[in-house]
């Protein structure tokens, strides 16, 4: 670690203006001139802006790059297998396999058994009328959890690239997403039950007295309401929790290797072992990379699940 990082343990896991390469080059990140910037629209708002600083002027940033890299790699996968397949031509070769698996395997393991063929109080005739191509009704949710599915992993796996990181290593960037997966759920079950019906059905049916049930009702609405926003606060409080403990984890191991560069003889037995751990730690990271895209698609497949099949 350089020494001027040394009271930061969490340099490398943060975001930063520019890309940081070795020899202590730094590659920064351009100015966008003709868009806001929204940390400088609050700090105007708050009055803390510096006199005569204007409010014009987005910084790039590493993960902002980063983002837009793993938005772009699977848009040019994804759209390339679609024209295979539209075509009616399997997908060919390892590398359009291994995608394709991956897909099948969120579509028929995750969203298909977990939100089902669904009793939304339309029939089942309607159900099946509203699946796509007339396949599974629960297909029509298919594309929003690949797309959460996979732009969270090829996020999480360029953080395993030297001198890239990871952007869900970062709390705004999971909590944009768990706003994403909250406003698909919500525009998921308006469109099942209605924008009131949605939040009406958020508490489950009571057969109670009208007295007893006009008390416990509005408390009960309060507690669900309040569950559902936690509950996808949490989806992004563990995804920004995990990526950001594996990879400071790896950079504490490495670490070790600076810390003992002069403690003699120790080096060698210090050195070998950092690598050593270095490197299985990195293939427990690939692990961690697809399970954290896997939990985040489930969890919000399950919440879909949950609107569209109101008590």
């Amino acid at each position: 670690m350089a020494a001027g990082h040394a009271a930061d343990a969490f340099h490398h896991v943060r975001d930063f203006p520019y890309f940081e390469l070795p020899f202590g080059i730094h590659l920064r990140l351009p100015e966008i001139a003709f868009l806001p910037s929204p940390s400088k629209l609050i700090a105007s708002w708050q009055g803390t802006l510096p006199p005569g600083e204007s409010v014009w002027g987005v910084q790039l940033t590493k993960f902002m790059v980063l983002q837009l890299v793993a938005a772009l790699f699977v848009f040019v996968v994804f759209r390339s297998l679609a024209k295979s397949v539209g075509s009616g031509k399997p997908a060919k070769g390892r590398w359009a396999n291994f995608w394709e698996v991956l897909a099948v395997y969120i579509r028929d393991a995750v969203v298909r058994p977990t939100i089902g063929t669904g009793h939304h109080g339309h029939g089942d005739e309607a159900e099946h009328a509203a699946a796509p191509h007339g396949g599974h009704p629960a297909d029509r949710y298919v594309p929003f959890v690949w797309s959460m599915f996979f732009y969270i992993l090829l996020c999480n796996l360029l953080g395993a690239f030297p001198w890239l990181g990871s952007p869900t290593g970062e709390i705004n960037v999971t909590g944009a997403l768990a706003l994403v997966a909250m406003g698909g759920v919500i525009l998921a079950g308006s469109q099942v039950s209605g924008v009131g019906g949605f939040w009406k059905s958020l508490v489950p049916g009571m057969d109670l007295p009208p007295v007893t049930k006009a008390v416990l009702w509005p408390a009960l609405w309060v507690i669900e309401v309040a569950g559902f926003f936690i509950r996808h606060g949490v989806l992004a409080v563990r995804l920004f929790a995990n990526m950001m403990a594996g990879h400071t984890v790896l950079g504490v191991v490495l670490g070790f290797i600076a810390i003992s560069a002069h403690s003699g003889a120790m080096f060698y037995i210090v050195a070998p072992s950092s690598v050593f751990g270095q490197v299985a730690l990195g293939l427990l990271e690939l692990f961690v990379a697809f399970l954290q895209a896997y939990i985040f698609a489930f969890l919000a497949t399950v919440f879909l699940s949950a609107v569209v099949h109101p008590h």
